[in-house]
């Protein structure tokens, strides 16, 4: 979340920022921190002042005593007690003052980078690369749901029977054509420097603050009530949360993970031409970089994270665009989003698998995530992740793209995966 300080101080820059997101009650959240803030700033100098005077006191009835004037001092004790009373009301007001201030900055998103585009919906996002070399398929080319039937590799039906829609059972080729992806994204990420870990699957409520997936997005997240405890929609939010409370050197940095997980969103569709086989999951595997970086550095990383998953595509023989997020289609703690997205040429449609972001101070502020600068000082890092990749749409462009009257090419990169190089 943003500082009260950088909202005090940056009025209108916070407001030109919520206006790119086209956020409508941009002014009346601002103002409502502003008046919460002003509010607990005069419970708290209140409760000081009380505190203040009750110590005063409080030695000068000691030393009244030691001076024996026993009366004297206990014709003030009244006042001590009165002081008491005032220090509890105060303190609670100050209290409930500041959690009413927590709560309205949770309302409030991160500021767009300046490089962001004025827009409203994905329409408007800003192509910012392209690699394409659309294969040309042969006759009678299916979409990856008929291959997954044709081939027996993914039963989707099965998935319903056990669980619901959105929740693919993987078989034969196909299940070690999934562990292969997982293999080769995790053997690249640790071969690039991010250090392999293998986090939670499940996180509590202080892990979901500390991202931004609370309360934005409690209600894409599945919650197992009897304990309180979220399935992850992403690896980020146990990487991420490694760092809550932590105080680094500048010495530290970059600090890079890398991390394996299923992966867990209720926001999936489950009818329609969009969301049909594995355009759209509620279950699905990915594999996810992050990093914390020092501020001064942590543009530079993001285009390091560009490149790296550039780097795997291109390896993957998939062809891709990259697509700069505007400011109405970013999520809420971004400050710059890039988006890839491959061409599935079996259903002539661009599909999303990675989204790589800069954060800046917005999940560090939330986290409590900080260093030690040059002086000494506390100052808050940046924090950055991205997919490296998202599955499910990988092996549909996999599955359409490799696609011939013979069976399913593997990507040459894969096969020391797979065992096998054509899924037949």
């Amino acid at each position: 979340m943003l500082t009260i300080n950088f909202i005090k101080e940056n009025k209108e820059k916070v407001l030109a920022g919520l206006a790119k997101r086209n956020l409508k009650n941009g002014l009346e959240l601002v103002d409502s921190v502003l008046n919460l803030d002003a509010e607990r700033r005069e419970a708290l100098t209140a409760f000081e002042m009380a505190q203040a005077e009750l110590n005063r006191i409080s030695k000068e009835i000691g030393s009244l005593f030691q001076q024996g004037k026993t009366a004297e001092a206990n014709e003030m004790k009244p006042k001590t007690v009165e002081l008491k009373d005032q220090i509890k009301l105060f303190g609670d007001k100050s209290d409930e003052w500041a959690k009413l201030l927590q709560d309205a900055l949770y309302k409030i998103p991160n500021i767009p980078h300046q490089s962001v585009p004025e827009g409203k919906m994905p329409e408007d996002n800003e192509q910012v690369f392209r690699e394409i070399d659309i294969p040309v398929l042969h006759d009678g080319a299916v979409p990856h749901w008929d291959l997954a039937q044709k081939y027996n590799i993914i039963d989707f039906e099965l998935g319903n029977k056990i669980t619901g829609a959105g929740f693919p059972v993987y078989r034969g080729k196909g299940a070690k054509l999934q562990r292969a992806l997982i293999a080769y994204f995790l053997d690249k990420n640790s071969a690039a420097g991010y250090e392999e870990v293998q986090p939670p699957y499940v996180v509590n409520e202080a892990s979901g603050y500390g991202t931004g997936q609370l309360p934005d997005k409690e209600g894409q997240m599945y919650h197992c009530t009897l304990d309180n405890l979220y399935l992850i929609p992403t690896a980020e939010v146990p990487v991420t949360n490694f760092y809550r409370d932590v105080i680094l050197k500048e010495t530290d940095f970059p600090i890079m993970n890398t991390a394996y997980t299923p992966c867990f969103r209720r926001e999936a569709g489950s009818y329609g031409a969009h969301v049909r086989g594995l355009n759209r999951l509620h279950q699905f595997d990915k594999v996810e970089i992050v990093r914390i970086e020092h501020p001064d550095r942590s543009y530079q990383a993001l285009e390091t994270m560009v490149d790296h998953v550039k780097e795997l595509l291109r390896e993957l023989k998939l062809p891709f665009r990259i697509l700069r997020l505007c400011g109405g289609d970013m999520g809420f703690t971004s400050s710059l989003t890039y988006d890839f997205e491959v061409y599935s040429t079996a259903q002539e449609k661009w599909l999303e698998v990675s989204s790589v972001s800069n954060f800046e101070t917005f999940q560090a502020n939330r986290l409590k995530l900080r260093y030690k600068d040059a002086n000494g000082n506390s100052q808050l890092a940046h924090t950055l992740n991205g997919s490296s990749l998202a599955l499910p749409r990988i092996m549909a462009g996999l599955l359409e793209n490799y696609q011939t009257p013979e069976g399913i090419k593997i990507p040459n990169v894969l096969v020391k995966y797979t065992g096998f190089d054509i899924i037949d």
